[in-house]
């Protein structure tokens, strides 16, 4: 399991679980019970997601000790509005149904997020947490963070994909010491990147799909990966990358794919 080490020395490893739009219950807790089987050792979750029992269920049903498996979860954005971390990230806790989270972020830089920050501050320092950061942030939102705060962000989760870098933002992080983890990296539903020629001519070299293309891509790029998927063969095969390496040249046909088409909101304008 490839692992790379935060700022505060907590280790994580750069393939996650994705699971935004898996429904709770046995669905999830099957898909995080096949993907901790697989290897993967990161789960990616949210309160948003409605889906953190079933997480917790899968954790459990894997056999896998607790600290065996990186955990992350979000603050939503109206208990960021209400002041409410404190007590959203406890009922996170008791739906994962654990003692503590590895990875708890921002989920969007909604109106309060300096007052949540301070709030995960406390949370961090009481070790309930392990590693505290944000995501969907942008760099002016995490310098209001430097001007209130006293811990840096470890990590910055954000749209990233072939189509979509975000190269600036992950430029940024990634030269203040700040991990960068990319999600939707598959584009989104409906997207035609499993299709791309290009990346369809890479992988016909390595014997690799478009998707294990660009999962390999994200990690020699040095960007943390939470692809997702409901079915056993797809979580199996998007952790099975670390048999190729794309050459620089292949890297340069991947960053030519850019498109700065956004598939997800943009975090200086989102309803909700």
């Amino acid at each position: 399991m490839r692992t790379v080490t935060l700022n505060n020395g907590v280790n994580i490893p750069m393939i996650g679980l994705g699971v935004f739009r898996t429904p709770d219950g046995e669905t999830a807790a099957n898909c995080v019970r096949w993907a901790l089987e697989t290897g993967y050792g990161h789960i990616d979750t949210a309160a948003l997601y409605d889906n953190e029992t079933g997480v917790g269920m899968g954790m459990k049903e894997s056999g896998l000790k607790r600290e065996e498996i990186f955990l992350t979860t979000k603050v939503w954005n109206d208990d960021i509005r209400a002041g409410k971390t404190r007590e959203a990230f406890e009922a996170s806790l008791k739906r994962l149904d654990v003692d503590y989270v590895d990875l708890y972020l921002i989920h969007w830089p909604a109106d309060g997020f300096e007052q949540a920050w301070k709030e995960m501050e406390r949370l961090y320092e009481e070790g309930m947490i392990r590693a505290i950061g944000v995501s969907n942030f942008n760099p002016h939102h995490i310098e209001r963070i430097d001007a209130i705060g006293n811990v840096e962000p470890a990590v910055n989760q954000i749209e990233s994909n072939p189509y979509f870098q975000n190269q600036d933002v992950i430029d940024y992080c990634l030269q203040r010491g700040i991990y960068v983890e990319a999600w939707s990296p598959l584009g989104g539903a409906g997207g035609d990147i499993r299709v791309d020629a290009t990346l369809t001519e890479i992988g016909g070299k390595y014997g690799k799909s478009p998707v294990q293309v660009i999962v390999r891509w994200n990690l020699q790029r040095g960007v943390i990966v939470l692809p997702k998927s409901a079915h056993k063969e797809r979580i199996e095969a998007n952790f099975d990358v670390e048999d190729f390496t794309l050459t620089e040249e292949e890297m340069r046909k991947i960053r030519n794919l850019d498109q700065n088409m956004r598939t997800g909101a943009d975090p200086e304008n989102f309803p909700f």
